[in-house]
């Protein structure tokens, strides 16, 4: 008898230990991306934005100052980091490509979790094509709340009205073309409604109703939640209590607005996924009057996206989750809010590419709670640090490294380079898409010219319509000093580029005057550099 009770607490004692490391060893994971945030937030030194729930988190967790996206545009950025796979290798450098097309073997991060037995799940926008692949996720979504409206693009009659007879207008005089987005109605809206009223706070209320069921079913298997924000990507609707936050008249405009000195003529557009919405100038500057009132709007989505992060933190400390639930934040590319003179994403400078990111973990040193790390990351690397953090096998094929050690030591010795791409901006659509012969049919057909003007007068005979539009792409290095874009014929890669640009944020942070130049050593000592690539950024790791 008494051998049998000590054979009993054996198995107790050994099925004890082993619940309680399943449960240290598999902890949830929360992944929040948010669409179109530069780093204008409190936590990154933002004088204006208003985001005491990020800023919480940020106080809690760890926060990168220098991270990076690998493509400023929505698909290829969520492609890459969905995947672990960079723009270049996958060949997803526009928003209308599916990555599977290209990559149909491809293992996402929420399809890797779910075969190491993770339960997976999203809501709003995580890939960019929203339901871009079902095969990612264990768990059907939920589609409604009981007793609530379904959300509303908007909720002023006067803009549904707006929108609803542009679309009539620019479908009777361009036809098909205008079905890409010449239609998108006014870029702002303020309206008295609640958060759910609009797709963010609505989509925040499901994932917290998914939530509650996945703790209720005590199945045993850790989640991996995903919940997308749409904004602060135009247009930018929230409800009034955000804008209210802010005094309009105390909002600071863009600092520099003009292109950088000695900068190439490819490398930053005319605006077009501003210029599409009704009311915006479809040519020429955006005034003072207007430029204030569009930052108002983007930094009330800022504050509306926060809100709702917040709502979502709470419910795990609600359902009891939270002490073994990672906890990420990232956004998939930065804008431009007049900054150089344009608006929007879709460049290789800084402002586009540098991206909020911020990470929580329920075993973080305690000295690194807090902290801002200056090290070079990437998106690409949250797929590994991820895998790493949940003692899942990286699969062999990512591009992109671990930052698990940064939480032990924030300020160790890291990655020499980060590395974005951009095919050029000048002479793309909004979505990256190489411009179709009938968008210069429409009113951005004198735009156009204007572009194409510049660059052939820079690049003098090298100049080819065909060639500018789609096979050029820039590609940009970040150092911790330098931000080097080289600009190459992707048909002719061991061809002289034909532009390079330099930028030394040492003395230069706001990336307004190219010195490649006036330091053609400098220059060529950086193109070594470029050349060995995102994987001798890492060679002394």
């Amino acid at each position: 008898m008494n051998k049998f009770f000590i054979v009993l607490f054996l198995m107790l004692t050994t099925l004890s230990c082993e619940a309680r490391n399943e449960k240290k060893g598999s902890p949830n994971v929360l992944f929040i991306g948010i669409d179109d945030l530069r780093p204008e937030l409190g936590c990154y030194g933002s004088n204006i934005a208003i985001s005491p729930n990020l800023d919480k988190l940020a106080g809690q967790g760890l926060l990168f100052n220098r991270a990076y996206c690998q493509e400023a545009i929505c698909g290829p950025s969520r492609a890459s980091l969905m995947t672990g796979i960079r723009p270049e290798t996958s060949g997803v450098t526009h928003n209308y490509i599916r990555f599977r097309d290209k990559n149909p073997q491809a293992l996402t991060i929420a399809q890797h979790f779910m075969n190491n037995g993770y339960q997976t799940a999203y809501y709003g926008k995580i890939f960019h094509h929203g339901d871009e692949d079902p095969i990612s996720w264990s768990r059907e979504a939920l589609t409604s709340i009981p007793g609530l409206e379904k959300p509303k693009a908007f909720h002023l009659k006067k803009n549904s009205k707006i929108k609803a007879d542009t679309k009539t207008k620019m479908l009777a005089k361009y036809g098909k073309v205008a079905k890409f987005g010449l239609f998108s109605g006014p870029a702002y809206e303020c309206a008295d409604v609640k958060d759910y009223e609009y797709s963010d706070g609505y989509n925040t209320r499901l994932a917290i109703e998914t939530l509650k069921d996945i703790v209720k079913e005590k199945d045993g298997k850790p989640f991996f939640l995903g919940l997308g924000m749409h904004k602060p990507h135009l247009n930018w609707t929230a409800p009034k209590k955000y804008w209210d936050y802010y005094d309009r008249d105390n909002i600071p405009l863009a600092e520099h607005v003009q292109a950088p000195k000695g900068a190439t003529a490819m490398g930053l557009h005319p605006s077009f996924e501003l210029r599409v919405r009704s009311g915006i100038p479809k040519s020429g500057d955006i005034d003072p009057e207007m430029s204030r009132t569009l930052k108002h709007a983007y930094l009330a989505c800022v504050s509306y996206v926060d809100a709702q992060i917040g709502k979502m933190i709470d419910a795990l400390e609600e359902a009891g989750v939270r002490d073994n639930t990672i906890i990420i934040v990232w956004s998939d590319h930065g804008w431009h809010l007049g900054d150089m003179g344009i608006w929007g994403k879709a460049t290789n400078y800084e402002i586009a590419t540098r991206v909020p990111l911020m990470i929580w973990t329920p075993d973080m040193p305690k000295g690194s709670r807090g902290k801002t790390t200056d090290a070079l990351v990437e998106l690409v690397d949250m797929y590994p640090t991820l895998c790493d953090l949940t003692g899942i096998d990286k699969p062999k094929n990512l591009e992109g490294t671990s930052f698990k050690p940064l939480l032990k030591n924030p300020d160790r010795e890291w990655k020499k380079a980060a590395f974005s791409q951009f095919p050029t901006p000048a002479l793309r659509e909004w979505g990256a898409f190489p411009l179709r012969p009938a968008m210069r049919e429409t009113y951005f057909g004198p735009l156009i010219k204007e572009m194409e003007a510049r660059i052939e007068k820079e690049q003098k005979e090298k100049w080819d319509r065909t060639v500018f539009e789609n096979d050029v792409m820039g590609y940009a290095m970040r150092t911790k000093q330098y931000r080097l874009i080289v600009w190459k014929n992707t048909k002719k890669p061991n061809e002289k580029p034909l532009a390079i640009e330099l930028y030394d944020h040492k003395v230069d942070p706001d990336e307004t005057l190219n010195i490649a130049n006036a330091n053609p050593d400098l220059v060529d000592e950086l193109m070594i550099q470029f050349n060995e690539g995102w994987m001798g950024s890492i060679s002394e790791l």
